[in-house]
């Protein structure tokens, strides 16, 4: 299979919400508003298309902090999150892959294209992955640790420095 990869810019908002809307089943405006408020890092997020053009993989990449996506945090473990926060991190806001594409080497590769900027720029990637999605073990995999959860999500630290 072949694709290309692209940076996205703020004209792919709505791409990216349309999206989110079709593969989570989220609520439209509140996925609006989340792409409207939360710090896309739009130059360090991705898009995969196939030859035809056609949108198959995006990983959206977002500059809003641990407390924005998980308020408990800061009155459940203030320590924990003041020392996470004394770090420089952006984390995973949406990472999809068209079904005909899971399983192959699309989403190692979109990952791949940002990682040298990553590891020059940050120290780790906040990843929260909703309980019901099925990426927990992905994650995992490419070394990402449990530091939190709550009733939505699992909240993991990937870090990029050994």
């Amino acid at each position: 299979m072949t694709y290309t990869l692209h940076r996205m810019t703020a004209a792919d908002a709505p791409l990216t919400v349309d999206w989110m809307v079709r593969q989570y089943g989220f609520d439209r405006r509140e996925v609006e508003g989340w792409v409207r408020d939360l710090h896309f890092n739009w130059p360090l997020s991705v898009k995969a298309l196939a030859p035809d053009g056609h949108v198959i993989g995006l990983l959206n990449m977002s500059d809003y902090r641990i407390e924005e996506e998980t308020p408990l945090i800061a009155r459940e473990k203030p320590d924990l999150l003041a020392a996470m926060n004394a770090r420089r991190y952006t984390a995973v806001f949406s990472f999809i892959v068209a079904p005909e594409y899971r399983g192959t080497r699309l989403n190692y590769d979109m990952i791949m294209s940002i990682m040298p900027e990553l590891k020059a720029n940050y120290d780790f990637v906040f990843i929260p992955v909703l309980h019901r999605l099925k990426t927990h073990q992905y994650w995992q995999r490419w070394g990402a640790r449990e530091f939190y959860r709550d009733a939505d999500c699992v909240y993991y630290q990937l870090p990029l420095h050994a």
